[in-house]
């Protein structure tokens, strides 16, 4: 086992992951930025290194800089949370290189699943279903219009080396793909240095459904049931449940075997999440694999009793997985609190937290790093606190939800709690019918009215 595992991250998932090496008995290493000083996971972890200033890339991004921090506090390996470095098989190997174990992928894992159109290859070569589309990357235009006629309209354009939605667009008509071609092709090159970009059938009316999985350095790979993320906003979650509200137990055994074959196929080590999109017939298709631990994975914690991250720990120090695959016993929600004003457009908020209040009771889990007096940076992501309920049904799961957001008080910024309170009320939530362009006719209601 480990004696010591650096975190090369910041926020609630660094401290997430100090607090289960803390219960194994693992030493850690918090790094930060000059902007996060006084961060929990700075704070609670039991050594701390600068490692550069405010910017990411000089930072959280600064591969040279976490090295030479592992190596001065002879740390023997890396979790990389998620975000920054996590899929970043360059980071990965130099890991490799210094004899420093990161606890993820291998590079050539995350080479193979971490370009969309490879892994996509991938699956089809494994036997999971695939939406139709292009086989890899598209040479050009020409191709691209020759594709888009053969599957029919809509498509989607998708940069290969995408994420965060960015170098994606949906087109639904012939006379608008080479404008869409062109500005994805602009983007994306623009955000991630790759102008690939590959195409699929768009699906209508959606559901973005994913099947948690771990597998071991045997080979051998289980899965963890399903999580349903479709409430999103620009292609980023908002809150996410499990189990899904449309599944079935037959269309679990489905999915959760096509996950568990690919992963199995390419011999995955660790935590990994395979993401399918389920049309309103309950077809799926495999759309893309993350080589890493999700935002979203406290509400499988929740409802299978099992810690995710010791696992990932386990599993890269050589110890074998059960084998076994889980059903949900209980109904879990996922509410992701940003620092963000959603009265307008969800604008950054940063800021000082002048009154912080958290919900408590039977149920209820907070992920956080901020308390009371805390200074938000505005160089990181937005999302500040995970609020997660659990309980036997999904209606006590919402009921419980809706008390803890009341009780949640943050004072001195904006935030999203708002949104999810009103999220909580909305009929087509509460039915469950909702997919991943329920935002698109989500509208706030005025302050005075909420």
């Amino acid at each position: 086992m480990f004696k010591k595992i650096l975190i090369a991250n910041r926020g609630e998932i660094a401290l997430r992951v100090i607090r289960t090496c803390k219960e194994m008995g693992i030493k850690t290493v918090a790094v930060y930025s000059t902007a996060d000083a006084e961060s929990l996971h700075v704070r609670f972890a039991d050594e701390a290194v600068c490692i550069g200033p405010a910017p990411s890339n000089l930072s959280y991004l600064k591969i040279s800089n976490i090295i030479a921090a592992a190596e001065i506090t002879n740390a023997d390996a890396i979790h990389p949370g998620y975000g920054f470095l996590s899929e970043n098989a360059k980071f990965s190997k130099i890991c490799e290189e210094h004899d420093i174990k990161f606890i993820g992928a291998s590079p050539e894992m995350i080479n193979k699943m971490g370009d969309k159109a490879t892994a996509k290859a991938t699956m089809r070569a494994a036997g999971v279903p695939c939406v139709p589309g292009s086989e890899g990357i598209l040479k050009d235009y020409k191709e691209c219009l020759s594709l888009a006629k053969e599957i029919g309209f809509p498509v989607m354009l998708k940069a290969t080396a995408g994420g965060g939605g960015k170098g994606m667009r949906a087109v639904w008509k012939e006379e608008n793909l080479e404008a869409a071609w062109e500005s994805a092709r602009k983007e994306a090159d623009a955000s991630f240095g790759n102008d690939g970009m590959y195409m699929e059938k768009l699906i209508e009316e959606p559901r973005h459904i994913e099947i948690q999985v771990v597998g071991d350095s045997s080979g051998k790979a289980c899965h963890l049931s399903e999580r349903d993320c479709s409430v999103q906003r620009r292609h980023q979650k908002l809150t996410e449940e499990t189990p899904s509200p449309f599944m079935t137990e037959s269309l679990r055994k489905k999915m959760g075997d096509a996950a568990v074959k690919a992963a199995e196929y390419i011999k995955y080590e660790g935590a990994g999440t395979v993401e399918f999109l389920v049309d309103k017939h309950r077809n799926f298709y495999f759309m893309e694999m993350n080589t890493r631990i999700q935002v979203e994975h406290p509400i499988t914690e929740q409802v299978i009793d099992y810690d995710l991250i010791r696992e990932q720990i386990l599993v890269a120090s050589g110890v074998p997985i059960s084998g076994k695959n889980y059903i949900p016993q209980l109904h879990s929600i996922e509410c992701r609190i940003n620092a963000e004003d959603p009265y307008h457009n969800f604008r950054p908020s940063p800021g000082k937290i002048t009154n912080l209040h958290a919900p408590g009771g039977h149920g209820i889990r907070i992920d956080t790093h901020v308390y009371s007096g805390y200074t938000i940076p505005p160089n990181y992501d937005s999302m500040i606190a995970k609020l997660i309920t659990t309980a036997q049904t999904r209606e006590e799961a919402i009921n419980k939800m809706k008390r803890a957001l009341d009780e949640f008080v943050i004072e001195g910024i904006k935030t999203t709690i708002p949104f999810h309170r009103q999220l909580m009320d909305h009929p087509d939530y509460i039915e469950g019918n909702y997919t991943t362009k329920f935002m698109e006719d989500f509208k706030m209601k005025p302050l005075e009215e909420a």
